[in-house]
């Protein structure tokens, strides 16, 4: 298996793994609506259901409709980002690494919609009463690898490395 390969196995069964675990976790032990705070004034554990998209867009939309769209939705972007990552050179780690936190990120939030018509989200961080909307560790990974990839093109940029039509 190739380097890219072994990273995006690795990435997927590492962040999908812990995206689960972690969710499993919350539903477990805290019933829908809990707020466990963990750092007063910054920090709490909570148990959210998230029928939207991140941070809670689109959650006005009926049941069905948001289960449909953002199953279709979801199945496009895994479709278009596993083929941008696999049109990648094999030299490519930092952008296959991006790439395939943004599928682990995916593929965890993919589970939940289809597991259980919703997301689950449970990272409540805020100061005094400016919160930012509860969130996942399946859109974290998306975030990281989105930031990752900005970088890479920013530093190929920076390098020289891509080239500008005149």
């Amino acid at each position: 298996m190739s380097r890219k390969g072994l990273i995006l196995l690795a990435t997927l069964l590492l962040g999908v793994g812990l995206d689960q675990c972690t969710k499993y976790l919350v539903e477990t032990r805290f019933p829908v609506g809990t707020v466990q705070p963990v750092i007063k004034g910054f920090f709490n554990l909570v148990h959210i259901r998230n029928r939207g998209a991140a941070f809670g867009l689109l959650s006005s939309l009926s049941p069905e409709l948001a289960w449909a769209f953002f199953l279709v939705t979801t199945l496009v972007v895994v479709l278009v980002v596993g083929y941008l990552w696999y049109r990648l050179p094999a030299a490519s780690g930092a952008a296959a690494l991006g790439y395939s936190f943004i599928l682990a990120g995916a593929l965890g939030n993919l589970i939940d919609r289809v597991r259980l018509g919703e997301v689950i989200d449970f990272l409540d961080f805020y100061l005094g009463r400016y919160h930012w909307p509860a969130f996942n560790v399946a859109d974290t990974l998306i975030c990281l690898g989105a930031g990752l990839l900005m970088w890479v093109i920013f530093t190929e940029e920076q390098g020289g490395h891509v080239s500008h039509p005149h």
